[in-house]
């Protein structure tokens, strides 16, 4: 296990700045995960830290080594990729063991390591088939399975279920989380998906443009956004942003905390989005949209009474929060 320490990361493309000044510290035994949209950087970020692309100027630190100059094979850490990335012509278990045996590790040792990682992973029943006869969640439990057998100090995990079902990312989330309790080891993860993120964090990298927005637990960024754009990206639904309700500033609401009720202010519902156990209510208020999340089915009248739980105040021009 070890620590992983960016200080003040630049990476350009020629004219085009994709890095700019970030400065953070993965904890040791932390799963980390960076979320942003696509092309903020956080792709881009994990393979700086794994060797693939070099860095423009800053220091990486893994544990109380300098990597910057390492090849990816001397920085001991193992990444898992969105297309698996298995060698077809092997089976199951040459494949996990393929690192042991380019080390010219002994036999006996890479048996062991395989065996062992395919019991956490519940592959031992498929070491001698080939990936062709793997459906897609197997492939990914083997190319995590490769990753563990070599136990590096950090794991990479770059959009590791993007390419799976919905049933299959929730199945293999439980097991990533899982596999990290068991470990221990440090984990940085690249996700686009808000559950993998909000479910599977010790701590969520927020990245927008380059930049580091927020860094906090699950909580804290849902909770407490630093800004109108962490606020924005973080939660499912997306906190709605009102003008003209105070002045001066720009109000968030996020939809668990618009309440129907008896009195309060009115508001139209245009659709409704029914979920089974909750409900979401797309309304029209003042002119805007919002969105309300209420529990079983939905009201069936048009025109409501809400009230505001919590409301969040951002500077219309800055984004920043207002406290």
């Amino acid at each position: 296990m070890a620590t992983v320490t960016f200080s003040n990361i630049h990476k350009s493309y020629g004219d085009t700045k994709v890095l700019k000044g970030i400065d953070f510290q993965v904890q040791d035994g932390e799963f980390l995960v960076l979320v942003g949209p696509s092309g903020c950087g956080k792709s881009t970020l994990l393979k700086c830290l794994a060797g693939l692309n070099e860095i423009t100027s800053g220091e990486i630190v893994i544990g109380d080594k300098v990597v910057n100059d390492l090849p990816p094979r001397d920085r001991d850490v193992a990444m898992v990729f969105q297309s698996y990335a298995l060698y077809p012509h092997m089976t199951v278990a040459e494949n996990m063991g393929f690192a042991l045996k380019l080390r010219k590790e002994p036999t006996a040792v890479i048996d062991k390591a395989v065996n062992e990682a395919a019991e956490m992973l519940d592959l031992t029943a498929l070491l001698h088939r080939y990936p062709k006869e793997l459906s897609g969640g197997q492939r990914q439990r083997v190319a995590m399975g490769r990753a563990i057998v070599r136990r590096p100090k950090v794991f990479l995990f770059d959009e590791p279920l993007s390419n799976l079902d919905a049933k299959l990312r929730n199945q293999l989330r439980l097991e990533l989380k899982r596999l990290h309790q068991t470990l221990g080891t440090t984990m940085v993860y690249v996700t686009h998906d808000q559950v993998e993120a909000m479910t599977l964090a010790d701590r969520i990298a927020v990245l927008n443009g380059g930049h580091l927005q927020q860094l906090g637990t699950p909580h804290e960024l849902f909770h407490d956004p630093a800004n109108r754009f962490v606020a924005g990206f973080i939660g499912s639904p997306a906190m709605c942003f009102l003008d003209g309700i105070e002045d001066g500033v720009v109000t968030g609401i996020r939809p668990h905390d618009v309440k129907v009720a008896d009195q309060g202010e009115p508001a139209t519902v245009e659709a409704v989005e029914s979920m089974g156990f909750e409900s979401f209510l797309h309304l029209q208020f003042k002119g805007q949209h919002l969105t309300a999340r209420v529990e079983g089915r939905a009201p069936e009248k048009k025109d409501l009474k809400i009230q505001f739980a919590k409301q969040y105040r951002f500077d219309p021009m800055t984004g920043e929060r207002l406290r």
